[in-house]
């Protein structure tokens, strides 16, 4: 098992709101589910502000994971999220 966070800014509402309705779909075509989403992340320390939305996703192992984010038929919910603000996807192994 391996871990993947997602942290966003969001920018665009309603292309977040249009990525969460593949979000779903996308990570489970490749074992990934959602573990926890926190749409207010509190900063315990360090600098700069939280995210305005953070996630922590499971995966089967680091090939799945590696899976999703590559994955051409999946581009498009990838430039969906992308569209709805800056984001930033870490690989926790």
């Amino acid at each position: 098992m391996v871990y993947v966070t997602a942290q966003l800014n969001v920018e665009n509402t309603e292309m977040l709101a249009e990525y969460r309705s593949k979000a779903g779909d996308a990570m489970a075509k490749h074992g990934g589910k959602p573990l926890v989403s926190a749409p207010s992340p509190k900063l315990l320390e360090g600098t700069g502000a939280a995210p305005d939305i953070a996630a922590l996703l499971s995966f089967p192992d680091r090939d799945a994971a590696l899976g999703w984010i590559n994955d051409p038929e999946l581009a498009p919910v990838h430039d969906l999220r992308k569209s709805a603000g800056a984001s930033q996807i870490l690989l926790l192994e």
